[in-house]
């Protein structure tokens, strides 16, 4: 399905992503952590990778992080990507440890390095999506946190 104001996908929720998109809506970025072993993963999962146990809690992380490695797209005719070129396709590694796939806005592209610290903001695509993206910290307004 896709958002008539973008035209872009809206992911869809599923069992095992629900409380990462439900958290989202609330503008908090959450993780998976298995009770079993303690392992901390995203993408969410009905199984734990390591030690497949089923039981999970969602953690709540900081919203903090460093861009891990990144990409920027400079051609996508896709309806609602086209319309963002060029854009920064990214891995952030969150505090706590995982990588998380997004994209890095409220920068140039070339403003863009391995390193750069982020925190989390919401883009509100829907009523009830909400996806994470990253800003520098440097960007964000004095003392203030997504």
């Amino acid at each position: 399905m896709a958002n008539a104001a973008t035209k872009k996908p809206i992911p869809k929720v599923d069992e095992e992503s629900k409380g990462f998109w439900e958290a989202c809506r609330r503008h908090e970025l959450r993780v998976q952590k298995c009770l079993g072993c303690g392992t901390l993963r995203h993408h969410p999962r009905a199984v734990c990778t390591e030690c497949m146990s089923s039981e999970v809690e969602w953690l709540l992380c900081s919203g903090r992080g460093t861009v891990y490695t990144f990409t920027v797209t400079f051609q996508n005719q896709a309806p609602g990507f086209r319309e963002e070129l060029p854009y920064v396709l990214a891995y952030v590694e969150l505090e706590e440890g995982v990588l998380l796939l997004t994209n890095v806005v409220g920068c140039p592209p070339d403003a863009v390095r391995i390193g750069l610290p982020v925190e989390a903001v919401f883009e509100d695509v829907s009523d009830d999506v909400a996806i994470p993206r990253f800003r520098p910290v440097e960007a964000s307004p004095a003392g203030g946190a997504a």
